[in-house]
C-alpha cells in the first residue's frame, strides 16, 4: 500500500504562488510513490479556530479535536497520513487566518500540559511547510522558526521553505492605486528566473519528505 501525504493549500488564489510551489512539492511526494489527498481551505464548510472548549484534554478524546466542522476531515486525514504539506501566504506578517485555524486546532489537541509528557501525538509525520510573501525571504526568519519548533513538537519534524518577493499581479498597472513599494520589473524578473529554482526544490523536498523520519 502506497504511503499518503496530505497536501492542505490555505491560500486564497488558484494558480499563483503558494498553489504552485504545493503542487511541485506534491509532484515530488508523488514521484516515489505517495498518493495526494489534498484540502484547499478557502473552499470548504465554514470552520473556526480553537474553540478552548478542552474536549481534547479529556483521555477518551486524547489528541483529537472534538469540534465538528468544515475542517474535520482535514484534521481526520493527517492523523491517519505518512506526510503533510501545508503552505499559506503572507498577510499582514502572519499566515492566513485559514492557516491559523488548523494550525491552532492541529497542535492544541496534542497538547497535554503535562510536563512529563507534553505532547501526546503517538504518531508524528514529517511536514513541509511553505510560505509565500512580497517581502524579501529574510524578513519573517522568527516567524518561521517558531511555527518550525512547533509543528517540530506536536505534528512531526518540519522543514521550511520560503518564498519572498514573489510576483501578486500579472500587470502591477492595473490597480486602481499605483503600487509603487514594488518594482514590477523586478518582480517579474524573479518569478521568470528564482521562482522556477524554488519550485524546483519545492519538488525536492517534497520527494524526501518520507524519508525523514
Amino acid at each position: 500500500m502506497s504511503k499518503k501525504v496530505v497536501v492542505v493549500n490555505a491560500g486564497p488564489r488558484r494558480g499563483w504562488n503558494t498553489d504552485t510551489l504545493l503542487k511541485e512539492a506534491a509532484r515530488g511526494a508523488e514521484s516515489t510513490g505517495a498518493s495526494i489527498e489534498r484540502f484547499d481551505l478557502f473552499r470548504l464548510e465554514k470552520y473556526t479556530g480553537c474553540i478552548s472548549c478542552f474536549g481534547c484534554k479529556k483521555e477518551k478524546n486524547k489528541g483529537r479535536c472534538i469540534c465538528r466542522d468544515g475542517l474535520t476531515p482535514v484534521l481526520n486525514a493527517i492523523r491517519e497520513a505518512d506526510g503533510m504539506i501545508i503552505g499559506s501566504p503572507n498577510y499582514l506578517s502572519n499566515m492566513t487566518a485559514s492557516f491559523r485555524a488548523l494550525y491552532e486546532r492541529l497542535v492544541f489537541q496534542n497538547l497535554t500540559y503535562n510536563v512529563e509528557k507534553p505532547c501526546c501525538n503517538e504518531h508524528p509525520i514529517p511536514v513541509l511547510l511553505i510560505m509565500t510573501s512580497n517581502a524579501p525571504d529574510t524578513a519573517y526568519l522568527d516567524l518561521m522558526e517558531d511555527y518550525e519548533e512547533a509543528m517540530g513538537a506536536f505534528v512531526g519534524p518540519t522543514e521550511v521553505l520560503v518564498s519572498g518577493e514573489t510576483m501578486q499581479l500579472k500587470d502591477y498597472g492595473a490597480t486602481d492605486w499605483p503600487w509603487t513599494f514594488f518594482d514590477p520589473e523586478e518582480r517579474k524578473a524573479r518569478h521568470e528566473n528564482v521562482f522556477p529554482e524554488e519550485c524546483k526544490k519545492a519538488f525536492d523536498l517534497g520527494a524526501h519528505l518520507l524519508g525523514t523520519i
